[in-house]
């Protein structure tokens, strides 16, 4: 069943334009996208003493879940978790299904839909928000993504901060002349080199936004911290809480 939709709040004719660059991206890239994305990341280890205080075989919600890898490194980390991933990208959803056959897997768009009500012990965002296209869109989705989460739960979110490092900004490539002028600040659009050229409509959420997107989520930040890719500082976490809630993190400071 297809959630109900957002409110039209960006030029809605641009925002289906960036979603069906990115969808061609994950269909003409797929496999080499999950060769490449088979490690953890390093920013996820500061979250497991967080999820293990958790109710034994917690809910998790995984927003753009692509192949899965989260479940697997969680479930080799911590043990059993009821687990539901959401992506758009069925070529994705098919290598999770194929390594997580027990796990609750669902084809949503969540460019123009909202992501499953919950309630959630978990519920994480990784390399995903970068995709949305619109402010308002992206403070909407981690709105519903804080209504989803549990009593005492958490959620995690991450911004990639690729705009911030030269080996990341050479991916940047000009918009074609009918979006330049459509398009909202910070929006980019990245090549892809590995096994064929490709492009993706990514965003760069800078510290401002981010901590928008804090508030936004209606929930309490107990930590937030930057790790993965260049300096380890590629990605900017947050870590937030729904009251009661009881920090154990210190947060560490992102150079900005």
């Amino acid at each position: 069943m297809q959630g109900p939709r957002y409110t039209d709040l960006m030029n809605t004719a641009t925002r289906q334009r960036l979603a069906a660059i990115n969808r061609k991206f994950y269909r003409d890239v797929a496999q080499e996208f999950d060769r490449s994305r088979a490690k953890p990341w390093v920013g996820w280890q500061p979250l497991l003493p967080h999820v293990a205080a958790l109710p034994p075989n917690p809910r998790v919600l995984d927003v753009g879940c692509g192949n899965g890898r989260f479940a697997r490194y969680l479930i080799e980390q911590l043990g059993p978790i009821r687990y539901t991933g959401v992506d758009y990208s069925p070529e994705m959803l098919q290598m999770a299904r194929d390594r997580l056959p027990d796990a609750q897997l669902l084809a949503r768009d969540l460019v123009n839909e909202t992501p499953p009500a919950g309630p959630f012990d978990l519920v994480v965002c990784f390399g995903f928000l970068h995709h949305i296209p619109g402010h308002a869109q992206r403070r909407e989705l981690v709105r519903a993504l804080g209504r989803a989460v549990a009593p005492g739960g958490l959620l995690t979110f991450v911004t990639w901060r690729f705009a911030d490092f030269e080996r990341l900004s050479r991916r940047i490539v000009p918009w074609p002349e009918d979006l330049a002028d459509a398009v909202e600040k910070n929006d980019f659009l990245l090549d892809w080199r590995r096994g064929a050229y490709a492009l993706r409509y990514c965003h760069h959420c800078d510290a401002a936004e981010h901590q928008a997107l804090v508030g936004a989520s209606g929930l309490v930040e107990v930590a937030s911290w930057c790790a993965d890719g260049p300096d380890n500082a590629a990605n900017r976490f947050s870590l937030l809480q729904r009251p009661p809630a009881s920090a154990t993190l210190e947060p560490d400071a992102c150079n900005d």
